[in-house]
């Protein structure tokens, strides 16, 4: 095996997804051909790489930030939690079925361990560094012995570990000192953690050391780095993060509600929303208040029909219709499109329980859940709100098939591929399938300015860049912070 480098948590949401690609981006800044890896991911945000293969967002971001294109082996198993402890199933980048935990492991450990090492060998062929990230802790004793995520990858790999805990939650000492003891109890790996860094720190951290030297000197193991809280929005894997992203810019023109689906999905969509300074984005519950947004986001859902039905539940699908009523515009991304239109059927239950539901009913169309799932990479014209502007890029990954109820004239096309989305024609509903939409610079500007016509303000440049930029200047940002708090030794 090449040099590898594994990061594992003390507790889930430690961080280990951006110190992962930090890392990267430090490494490939010195020069190394360096790729990462998440043997296992258990995520709603996906991303589709250039073969049309499925894997989690979070290791697109880290490729990106190793300077190389996402592909498949860096993460070879993705399972997307459905509810009722099932989840679906991707293995290799393919939909292969759905399952419940203890099934799982009956019906997936084997091939997915195979996929793993097959994935491994595969990568380490091409790089000279492999920086994988494990999941939640390493140490859960009821799940250790089928783990295929940790420290079962360290051990295949022989990787130096480092073991990140988030001084936020508080008990960060006991974190560390209970997951190396029940590692060494259970003889898994603990001799391969050689660093351990405390992150999302805030404070003097004179007033930590003598904590550090405490556990330096009860484990042997340094502590390499303190990071400090980051104030950067990054792409997060829980999707707990979003209620926490509200209100936070003063002085802005316009404010877009999405709707927080209990099984939203890739809400990585709307990090360009929340990158424009003039937007202030909130995220609304289906039962609460939906307020008097300039705009409302329907987005994407792992279970289309059950969160659809949430939304009749609560109340939330009537709240729409009188906002439309009153003036409103609504977005529908994904599933949030299949949302909007008249009927969602799922004969096979899919993506809940089987049958069919009445959607809210803003589109004539009818979205089928098939068993086929369409994941591509797509570069297509738009045609509205501009024409003959630059192409727009973005990616599919849904498993329904929509088609017109009535009549098709009531709708106009965005795009050349005119399945791919619509609007109405006073521009006040809007639905498509491409992830990664608001990603392209003047398309969204085009889209935020009818917005800001609408209500009698000036409209903003639209020549700017795809968003892709400002994430890799966020990246270079937050990697010269790390790297100031990281003994670099560590990677000599």
């Amino acid at each position: 095996m090449k040099q590898a480098l594994m990061v594992v948590g003390a507790t889930s949401h430690a961080g280990k997804s951006l110190l992962c690609a930090a890392i990267c981006r430090m490494l490939y800044r010195r020069g190394w051909r360096v790729t990462p890896f998440k043997g296992q991911n258990m995520a709603l945000n996906a991303y589709v790489t250039d073969n049309g293969d499925e894997i989690g967002y979070a290791q697109a971001v880290q490729a990106w930030a190793a300077g190389i294109k996402p592909t498949v082996e860096m993460n070879p198993i993705l399972l997307k939690p459905q509810g009722d402890m099932t989840s679906q199933v991707i293995l290799n980048g393919k939909a292969v079925g759905r399952t419940q935990a203890q099934q799982y492991y009956e019906q997936y450990f084997d091939r997915g361990w195979q996929a793993i090492t097959t994935a491994l060998d595969t990568l380490s062929q091409t790089y000279d560094y492999i920086v994988c990230e494990g999941a939640g802790s390493p140490a859960e004793i009821n799940l250790m012995h089928r783990d295929l995520t940790n420290m079962r990858v360290a051990q295949y790999l022989n990787a130096s570990t480092l073991l990140v805990v988030d001084i936020e939650r508080g008990g960060s000492f006991a974190h560390i000192i209970g997951t190396l003891e029940i590692l060494k109890h259970a003889n898994a790996g603990h001799d391969l953690i050689k660093g351990i860094i405390i992150n999302k720190f805030r404070g003097q951290e004179s007033i930590l050391q003598p904590g550090i030297e405490w556990v330096e000197n009860y484990t042997g193991i340094p502590v390499i780095g303190v990071i400090p809280y980051l104030q950067q929005v990054f792409p997060a894997e829980d999707s707990l993060d979003l209620l926490e992203r509200r209100g936070r810019k003063p002085n802005t023109d316009l404010t877009i509600a999405i709707i927080h689906l209990p099984k939203i999905s890739n809400f990585t969509d709307f990090d360009p929303l929340e990158a424009e300074t003039s937007v202030n984005v909130r995220y609304v519950r289906p039962e609460d208040d939906l307020g008097n947004p300039d705009v409302v986001i329907l987005p994407g859902s792992k279970t289309t029909n059950t969160d659809l039905n949430h939304l009749h539940k609560t109340g939330m699908v009537m709240a729409l219709k009188q906002y439309i009523e009153q003036g409103g515009t609504i977005f529908g991304i994904c599933g949030g499109f299949q949302m909007l239109g008249e009927t969602l059927s799922d004969p096979d239950g899919l993506e809940g329980e089987a049958g069919d539901y009445s959607g809210v009913g803003l589109f004539p169309l009818k979205t089928t859940i098939t068993s086929e799932k369409l994941t591509r990479q797509r570069d297509v014209n738009p045609i509205f709100p501009e024409d003959n502007q630059v192409s727009v890029t973005g990616y599919e990954i849904h498993q329904g098939r929509t088609h017109f109820t009535g009549d098709s004239k009531q709708l106009i096309s965005l795009f050349e591929d005119t399945e791919l989305g619509y609007v109405n024609a006073n521009a006040s509903v809007w639905g498509c399938y491409l992830h990664g939409l608001f990603e392209n610079g003047t398309w969204r500007r085009q889209w935020l300015n009818l917005l800001r016509e609408k209500k009698g303000l000036s409209p903003l440049p639209t020549n700017v860049p795809h968003h892709r930029q400002q994430r890799e200047e966020v990246l270079d940002i937050a990697t010269d912070i790390i790297e100031k708090h990281l003994d670099l030794n560590f990677f000599q």
